[in-house]
């Protein structure tokens, strides 16, 4: 009965010295936490997404904390009220940036590219890419089977006829479609410059307009109708300078391919103005019907 007690005993002893060398250690050999690290991390959305340049949410929140010059408007999915929070922790001013959006290079849907081959095997761009580049003769365009779409946790691109859309309200610029796309068909853009080079291939004008339709042909007449010299034909493919663009579609209007898209809002039609004469004829109707509404309670009543 004594070596149980005993036994007990010893190993009771035995958990308190370790507990005391354990504190002890802790309070050693302790790693101090910035206070402004949990309320950093607790602003932002947690995504995960990369899009800010580093590793994840927790990487730029250590970040902010370590560099007094990283940028509180690097995360593209909080947007400017992530930034204001951010900057309001730090004690900073919050740099006021312009929204982003992923742009897809490329236009060539079904009817207008021609395919070379029918595609059966594991379906992914990725996969498709290493067989002969693709199933369509266009090397350079969209292979239609959604590796950006997959990458992306905002559901704000989707394949419709072959090609890859995005939903510009949606997409947060986050950069994973751009990485995920094995053609490096996406970029990003500024949200504001609505008119676009949908192709990606610089062949030139015959080739190109052979493997698609709908492909530029780097035949300069956009350059030549810009009169801001926002627009340039190099490696037989159009480039427009976002900076210099001012949005006036002149470039996607003579564009014989249709290439060049001009994704402008068109304003409503404005409404044709009453005359005096329908102004009266509406007032007497609206008249007339309440005389009626009225009649017709004090009958009921």
């Amino acid at each position: 009965m004594n070596l149980i007690v005993i036994a007990i005993v010893v190993v009771v002893l035995i958990g308190l010295v370790a507990s005391v060398i354990l504190s002890y250690a802790s309070k050693v050999f302790a790693v101090e936490v910035d206070e402004r690290f949990p309320l950093l991390r607790a602003a932002l959305p947690g995504a995960n997404c990369g899009g800010c340049g580093y590793a994840g949410c927790d990487d730029y929140a250590n970040a902010l904390v370590e560099d007094p010059d990283a940028s509180c408007s690097a995360c593209p999915v909080g947007g400017p009220a992530v930034a204001e929070k951010l900057a309001e922790i730090l004690g900073k001013t919050a740099e006021v940036g312009e929204k982003e959006v992923a742009v897809v290079m490329c236009n060539g849907t079904r009817d207008a590219v021609k395919p070379l081959l029918q595609y059966n095997d594991i379906k992914t761009c990725k996969a498709a890419k290493n067989l002969f580049g693709g199933m369509n003769a266009c090397p350079f365009g969209c292979l239609g089977l959604g590796d950006c779409e997959a990458a992306c946790s905002f559901d704000a691109i989707h394949i419709k006829d072959g090609v890859a859309t995005v939903d510009t309200e949606k997409c947060t610029s986050c950069g994973a479609c751009a990485e995920a796309c094995p053609n490096s068909l996406i970029r990003i853009s500024p949200a504001k410059n609505v008119v676009i080079v949908k192709c990606h291939n610089t062949e030139k004008g015959a080739q190109a307009r052979k493997e698609c339709t709908n492909a530029c042909i780097g035949c300069m007449k956009c350059t030549k109708e810009c009169k801001f010299d926002a627009i340039h034909v190099e490696n037989n493919l159009a480039y427009i300078d976002p900076d210099k663009c001012k949005n006036c579609g002149l470039c996607a209007k003579v564009c014989p391919t249709g290439a060049i898209h001009n994704y402008r809002k068109k304003k409503a039609p404005a409404k044709p103005k009453m005359t005096p004469e329908q102004i009266e004829a509406a007032k007497q109707a609206v008249a007339a019907k309440k005389a009626a509404a009225a009649a017709e309670q004090a009958t009921a009543e």
